[in-house]
């Protein structure tokens, strides 16, 4: 099923996979619409990333490409059967013949709609994981280390390298002022970096294994919307101080400390980033000690 729950949800669940409690946020950015999802199903649980065409193609209900590819993934892995590469691979299908009932211009790769997604499955004896796009995991262990399950994908880098560059005499939005730069990234979709967005190429780009649970403490699946800001694009993502922040205070203290520095920099130019605001999805597993 489709979790649409109000922010900072925590609830308390008792299964065989020792989860003992689950906390989500599902918020939606400065943009129109929200185009992350959230999906748990039972033992399987995602977090989907949306990404729009460039020409803006979406449904005559209003939702974006983006939506619908966020959308249709976690439908068909609520399926919760098979491998997680199987069910990408289907979800992989569905939104391409979501686009063709559309009347995508499936040759004009700006026109695809897109999405990036993480997704695990726990069992008694471990978790299988998928990631595809941007969207990451985060183990924590009881010995305060942690790790991500697969590194980032940092496709925007140069992008917002090239804003920061700009700084204060930079006019309009970062949308309007490097379209050229930001149409070079979307075309290189399933060449430099993946996404699910219908063309076969995609699969080249899944990341998934196996994992233990053995000294595992908390697993955080989130999308971009939740990465701390940084100031330089060339730096990674400061994963030390989310899980700091996490530590204190689960996904609510992390959440309330990147919408603060975002708040306070309005025209994207301190910490470089695309709005104002991104949507946020993102799950934190709470587990039982052995």
């Amino acid at each position: 099923m489709y979790l649409f729950p109000p922010d900072h949800t925590v609830c308390t669940i008792e299964r065989q996979t020792r989860i003992n409690a689950v906390e989500t946020i599902l918020e939606q950015g400065s943009g129109n619409i929200n185009e992350d999802i959230l999906l748990q199903a039972d033992n399987l649980y995602g977090v989907f990333d949306g990404a729009t065409s460039l020409e803006k193609s979406g449904d005559t209900s209003g939702k974006t490409g983006g939506l619908l590819a966020a959308e249709s993934a976690a439908q068909v892995f609520s399926r919760n059967g098979g491998t997680l590469c199987q069910l990408a691979t289907l979800a992989n299908h569905d939104i391409r013949e979501q686009m063709e009932v559309s009347g995508v211009d499936l040759n004009c790769r700006r026109n695809l709609w897109s999405t990036s997604c993480m997704v695990v499955r726990i069992d008694k004896d471990g978790l299988e994981w998928f990631q595809i796009g941007d969207s990451l995991a985060l183990v924590l262990y009881e010995d305060g280390s942690h790790r991500l399950l697969a590194d980032p994908i940092d496709h925007d880098r140069e992008t917002l390298r090239l804003w920061k560059e700009r700084g204060p005499s930079a006019t309009g939005t970062i949308g309007d002022s490097l379209a050229d730069q930001i149409l070079k990234v979307r075309e290189g979709m399933n060449i430099h970096y993946g996404v699910l967005n219908g063309e076969p190429q995609a699969l080249d780009f899944v990341r998934h294994g196996r994992e233990s649970l053995a000294g595992v403490t908390d697993i955080i699946l989130y999308t971009d919307g939740l990465f701390m800001p940084r100031t330089d694009p060339d730096q990674p993502e400061d994963v030390e101080a989310f899980v700091r922040l996490y530590r204190q205070g689960g996904l609510k203290l992390i959440h309330r400390r990147v919408r603060e520095l975002q708040k306070d920099d309005p025209r994207c130019l301190t910490y470089p980033r695309f709005k104002i605001h991104d949507d946020i999805a993102a799950i934190a597993l709470r587990f039982h000690e052995a």
